[in-house]
Order: C-alpha cells, then sequence, then structure tokens
C-alpha cells in the first residue's frame, strides 16, 4: 500500500495519514521494544511508557518512565532515552534519528525532541489529557518552532494504551 503524507497547515510539518497506517515493519519491531521497555518502568511501579532512539538502523539510547525512583519530575521516558543517546553520541544535537515511544509525548518530551532536532517521532497511543501532538497542544505544527519533524502515530496503538490502562486499572483496584 502507498504511503499516504498530509501536510498539517502551511508550516511544513509532515504527519502520516492514520487510514494509510503509514509505518514501516521495522517500527512495529522498534515499538515492541520500546513496548518492553514501558514493563520495566510498570514493574518498578511507575507509569508504563518506553522509548528509544534509533539512528541508521541502531538504538543509540533507551528509556523507561521513572521519575519516582529518580526523584525527577523530568525522567519521562522519552527524556531518559535522549540522555542516554546524546552522552552515547557525545553530542546534544541528534539529527537524523527517530524516538520511538509508547504514549504520546507530553510538552516537555516535545520540547527536548525540538531542541535535540530529532527528525522523526513515532509513538504508540494517543495521551487525551497531556498529549502536546495531536490530543492538546499539537506542538509539532508551531511555525514558531525552527525544526520539524515527522510524526507518525498509533503504531500498536491498542497494545501500547492497554499497558497504560492495566496499570491504572491495578493501582485502583489495590487502593
Amino acid at each position: 500500500m502507498a504511503r499516504k503524507w498530509i501536510r498539517s497547515s502551511d508550516i511544513g510539518v509532515l504527519v502520516k495519514s492514520m487510514s494509510g497506517k503509514g509505518y514501516t515493519a521495522a517500527d512495529r519491531d522498534w515499538m515492541s521494544q520500546a513496548i518492553e521497555l514501558a514493563k520495566l518502568a510498570a514493574a518498578a511501579g511507575e507509569v508504563p511508557v518506553g522509548a528509544l532512539l534509533v539512528k541508521d538502523g541502531v538504538c543509540i539510547g533507551e528509556g523507561w518512565n521513572n521519575p519516582i525512583g529518580r526523584c525527577d519530575p523530568t525522567a519521562h521516558a522519552e527524556i531518559n532515552a535522549l540522555r542516554n543517546a546524546a552522552s552515547h553520541l557525545h553530542n546534544y544535537r541528534l539529527p537524523n534519528t527517530t524516538l520511538y515511544v509508547t504514549i504520546e509525548p507530553c510538552t516537555m518530551c516535545i520540547g527536548a525532541m525540538i531542541h535535540a532536532r530529532v527528525g522523526r517521532l513515532v509513538y504508540g497511543a494517543t495521551e487525551p489529557r497531556a498529549g502536546a501532538v495531536v490530543s492538546q497542544l499539537k506542538l509539532p505544527e508551531c511555525a514558531h518552532y525552527n525544526h520539524k519533524m515527522v510524526v507518525v502515530g498509533g503504531v500498536m496503538g491498542e497494545q501500547c494504551g492497554e499497558l497504560v490502562s492495566a496499570f491504572f486499572r491495578a493501582k485502583r483496584n489495590a487502593e
């Protein structure tokens, strides 16, 4: 099936059309690995979100949510993956990379991706309350940013969303 691209407003942000899926078998494989990282977060009592950064078909950084364990409000999966990759490459700029994350990123994480110059974002499930890609703020579409990234959403979205739902369901049942 041919990929379908849609132009999001007139500012040059390319967003994959969800009707044409817009992702590859490799995207599914990387997202499967991000799901495994999310499970590490859940096992530690953290909200199960996993992320990894890929460059030229190689994982250069990974992370999972652990703000509670680190006593660090910025220790989101995406930030941890970006930090890991930047350290690995000895560079805070991460161009020509793809960040895979199980849940739609928040404002902080999108900002970090823009500053790092991540080229492509692939996420699983949307985050209706705090998602800053499509659910709420739509930050990748803002014209004032000097960096644009390709965004692909919904990759293994049901599995990613179920991880979070099951985590909170278990928390509620434990109370």
